[in-house]
């Protein structure tokens, strides 16, 4: 786990000050508008480690936030500090999710399932060609130009893009802003929507309720590490006494061989296979 910073210290990509901020619908709205160049009025409020799974024993996820706009199209926005070399498949993963919540049991009219934005703000280029914005919807490979039209989008977002096509200026600055969340940067963005953020996160920076939080969910956090280092260490100790046990029977069973034992009284005495006897 990486060094522990201060409240104040943390950006827009440190998952705490994230989930803190996009809260706020208004501060969400204002990110979603400026990353998809349109108009967004959301219809609830903003969901912040909403969990997904498809039934009790499948494997669980949190999102970071979901939210909805009036049209009924579905925002999930994560943040990923580090390239954990899965994130395409990951995103198809919690597209998945969601789409297999839109529609009631039986209910077949497929045209009614939402449009899905998944949304990835990472500070570095995951496919390497320097852009700003990656958006990716289903097309068809013999006829370029062709969407399938499906209604789902997954869009990669580099804080540390090089190329500014097909971007807006306003992009660039938020997603500066994201790995420098900073009052110099806000000013410097000239954009309304960025200052008005850096006012609320300044309140939230200077939140004492939030602090203590902030403190729980960092002890909390250390906890969960400690347990699963316990964990890890108690299943290494269980390793490594089978494989002792599994020497130890390896050697006693050469031993009864060169006695001239039958193998099977060999494999009833050390519980190994007549498979593996006869390989020694």
């Amino acid at each position: 786990m990486e060094k522990k910073k201060e409240l104040k210290d943390l950006n827009l990509l440190d998952r705490f000050l994230f989930a803190e901020a996009v809260e706020d619908p208004e501060i969400l709205q204002d990110m979603l508008e400026i990353i998809l160049g349109k108009d967004i009025v959301l219809k609830h409020l903003p969901q912040t480690e909403k969990e997904g799974r498809r039934a009790a024993w499948s494997r669980q996820i949190r999102m970071d936030v979901w939210a909805m706009d009036e049209n009924e199209a579905i925002y999930d926005t994560e943040v990923q500090k580090k390239n954990t070399h899965n994130l395409p498949r990951r995103t198809r993963l919690y597209n998945g999710l969601i789409d297999s919540k839109l529609l009631e049991s039986g209910d077949i009219e497929y045209n009614k399932m939402n449009d899905v934005y998944i949304i990835m703000i990472m500070p570095f280029d995951l496919f390497g060609k320097g852009l700003y914005r990656y958006t990716f919807r289903m097309t068809c490979k013999e006829a370029p130009g062709l969407e399938l039209d499906d209604g789902a989008t997954r869009i990669f977002l580099n804080t540390r893009g090089i190329d500014p096509a097909g971007v807006s200026e306003e992009l660039i600055a938020l997603l500066r802003y994201f790995e420098d969340t900073s009052k110099k940067v806000a000013e410097s963005s000239s954009s309304g929507k960025i200052l008005k953020m850096q006012k609320k996160i300044e309140q939230i920076r200077s939140s004492e309720e939030i602090g203590v939080k902030y403190m729980n969910a960092y002890e909390e956090r250390l906890l969960e590490l400690q347990e699963a280092r316990e964990e890890g260490l108690k299943e290494g100790r269980e390793k490594g006494l089978q494989e002792g046990q599994k020497k130890a029977s390896k050697a006693m069973a050469i031993e009864l061989k060169k006695l001239g034992r039958p193998l099977e009284e060999i494999s009833k005495v050390t519980k190994l296979s007549i498979e593996e006897i006869e390989a020694l």
